[in-house]
């Protein structure tokens, strides 16, 4: 399945058991000798009460993380049409806690993605104290950086052309940067005007990826609280636009 090009192999983990090994998750997301996706997601039962089914999500890279966007509205689509469950409007738990997803009839999905996070400890990102915005060193370089966690980390730095910006070098950098302990989604976000914004996100454990749920919600997070963006925001990724 995917969700705006961001692409997911989800296994159903409910009428059958399995038990995936990090090199079990490496080759079915090996687009050459797997099946190739960018998470792996299953779907299990719940284990606490109220809620319909437990989320879990693994990178390419075979670790497991907390959140996914994108790929929560392809686990709706794909439990329901599966005949998982008869409910458009369903609680599931991640590991970041319960997210809302909602079935519109239209067929879109809808994701509740939770209140955003800046307390540096809970993102997590080493900081003195919680800040707007941090300046991080960088093969030399200082840049201007805003961290948040939407339920998994992001940082997010505002570019003047998302077509020109060192995406996968400065990615690669700033994701395994040891100021982020679990590693950290980076976002480069470029400011069409205060209802639109063009994004390019470099997604921990599977590099640069063609959209990112949890990324534009983190942008538009940013760009609001900088007093740069209105309250109702499009998202463009690679020609696809999503409504924030």
């Amino acid at each position: 399945m995917q969700g705006l090009g961001n692409d997911f192999v989800v296994i159903d983990a409910i009428t059958q058991s399995l038990d995936l090994s990090v090199t079990q998750l490496r080759f079915i997301a090996d687009r050459h000798f797997g099946v190739g996706c960018d998470q792996i997601l299953l779907v299990e039962p719940a284990r606490q009460p109220q809620v319909d089914f437990t989320y879990r999500i693994f990178n390419a890279d075979g670790s497991e993380v907390e959140q996914c966007g994108n790929g929560a509205r392809c686990f709706a689509r794909f439990v329901y049409d599966k005949g998982l469950t008869t409910k458009s409007d369903m609680l599931v738990a991640t590991a970041s806690g319960i997210i809302r997803l909602l079935l519109q009839d239209d067929g879109q999905v809808t994701v509740n993605m939770g209140a955003p996070i800046f307390i540096p400890a809970r993102i997590p990102f080493i900081a003195e104290a919680e800040a707007s915005v941090y300046t991080l060193e960088v093969a030399d370089e200082k840049l201007d950086i805003s961290v948040l966690s939407m339920g998994n980390p992001h940082a997010v730095l505002r570019v003047n052309d998302i077509d020109s910006a060192p995406v996968v070098e400065l990615g690669e950098q700033i994701e395994s940067h040891p100021r982020f302990p679990q590693r950290v989604n980076v976002g480069f976000m470029q400011i069409l005007d205060r209802q639109h914004i063009r994004l390019r996100v470099f997604e921990r454990g599977s590099g640069e990826t063609l959209a990112c749920g949890s990324g534009a919600c983190a942008a538009v997070v940013v760009g609001r609280q900088q007093g740069w963006l209105d309250a109702k925001v499009g998202v463009t990724f690679g020609g696809w636009r999503v409504a924030d």
